[in-house]
């Protein structure tokens, strides 16, 4: 890919720029638990976004004087997610990042319950995650991005050139925040956390 502007190729389309949100998010994580100093993360090694997300968090952990503790598992059942989150539970995780892959998409409730069993704070960067279960999230609006994903494929229908159309970032974003979750762990979420809060599960 040449730019944004002019990716080139015959690849376009939209970013959901989640590994750009990082920094909102420790700012988050921060927010919930004010003496932060280590971030747990739970990514999967056989998932190159994950990896690469897992050393970016990384260098700003750095910046900010916090540890990062990756905690890789390629967990495909409910049964392995248990045995990997119990293990993490042993060294009491300040918060837990969860990254948005489809194998912790389409387990977050499963993650959501052992988390709270567990009593770990957790966050992520796709509503659905959240609404699932986990503690909070914050990320780009889905359904804008995919109302927006017909736009692309109704002009290259009618003859656009992938490459001469900009790969757009996302414009609107969510803080999607469970009180359901937040209740069950005997957490109380700050009030400056909730009144910017889009969505409260209740």
């Amino acid at each position: 890919m040449q730019s944004l502007a002019r990716p080139g190729g015959g690849i376009t389309g939209l970013s959901n720029q989640v590994g750009d949100l990082d920094g909102k998010l420790v700012q988050l994580a921060r927010e919930l638990v004010p003496r932060l100093s280590r971030l747990t993360v739970l990514w999967d090694p056989t998932n190159h976004p994950s990896a690469y997300g897992v050393n970016a968090l990384k260098a700003l952990a750095a910046k900010e004087g916090l540890s990062v503790s990756p905690v890789s598992t390629p967990a495909q059942t409910p049964d392995e997610l248990e045995r990997a989150i119990s293990a993490l539970a042993r060294e009491r995780p300040d918060v837990l990042l969860v990254h948005g892959i489809g194998t912790y998409i389409r387990q977050a409730a499963v993650i959501g319950q052992l988390a709270t069993r567990h009593r770990i704070l957790t966050i992520c960067a796709f509503s659905s995650m959240a609404r699932a279960g986990l503690l909070i999230s914050y990320g780009p609006d889905s359904a804008s991005l995919f109302r927006r994903g017909a736009y692309y494929v109704d002009r290259i229908f009618k003859g656009a050139k992938p490459a001469d159309l900009p790969v757009e970032q996302p414009t609107k974003f969510e803080l999607v925040i469970n009180l359901k979750t937040a209740k069950a762990l005997g957490l109380t979420i700050p009030q400056s956390v909730l009144l910017r809060a889009d969505h409260v599960i209740e």
